[in-house]
């Protein structure tokens, strides 16, 4: 295989999420606490993009630490009951690279047991190492922290790892460590996010299809 080890995001990469649970909770929240604030879904995704979910609380919305807690608490909640869906496609490909002998982690700004949650409800294999919300700030992508710790356990270069990821801090996370990276693009629409990737990540793909010929040496 190209790559013995497989670091994929969460949120808008495997799963369908950020449209059907998590921009619905960011209207529900903002809907109560702060009405004064109007994103469409496009607007909010931009804002994920860059520059983050914390920037997009702290900076722009202006939230104090004891709020973004307290968001924190209400999101998790949300997540709690909704499950989103993989995309099509994605179950097969993870299943093929773990069948194949690869090794399967996910770095994500989701907590690990809503990611492992979703896996199972999904069908998916379970992760090898998962790297999640609860982890310490510096330990979160894009801080190059998950991407060591994978390398170092698992003894892999960094020639052996893909990084897949639809937004910049995964971007920013695999160039810090010189890792190969892997837009994927089957999320959204949006041109200036597609843009940014299409000129500076390694690859860009906008089917799960596409990425799944890539990854196993089947591009037509």
């Amino acid at each position: 295989m190209r790559y013995p080890c497989l670091v994929v995001d969460h949120d808008d990469t495997v799963v369908d999420s950020t449209a059907t649970v998590h921009y619905p909770c960011f209207v529900e929240y903002t809907g109560i606490y702060h009405p004064e604030v109007h994103y469409t879904l496009d607007e909010y995704i931009k804002d994920n993009f860059d520059p983050g979910i914390v920037a997009l609380f702290r900076d722009i919305i202006g939230m104090s630490e004891d709020e973004m807690e307290r968001e924190q608490r209400y999101w998790n909640d949300y997540v709690k009951r909704h499950v989103p869906r993989a995309y099509d496609g994605m179950r097969e490909l993870l299943w093929r690279h773990k069948r194949s002998g690869g090794t399967l982690c996910v770095v994500s700004h989701s907590y690990t047991e809503n990611i492992l949650r979703d896996y199972r409800e999904n069908g998916l294999p379970e992760p090898d190492m998962v790297f999640g919300w609860e982890s310490p700030a510096h330990e979160r992508k894009p801080n190059p922290y998950p991407l060591e710790q994978i390398m170092r356990r698992g003894g892999f270069t960094r020639e052996e790892l893909l990084i897949l990821d639809d937004l910049k801090p995964g971007y920013d996370m695999a160039k810090s460590c010189g890792v190969d990276f892997a837009a994927a693009g089957w999320s959204n629409d949006i041109p200036e996010i597609e843009s940014f990737m299409r000129a500076n990540c390694d690859k860009y793909f906008k089917t799960v299809a596409g990425f799944s010929g890539f990854l196993f040496g089947e591009e037509k």
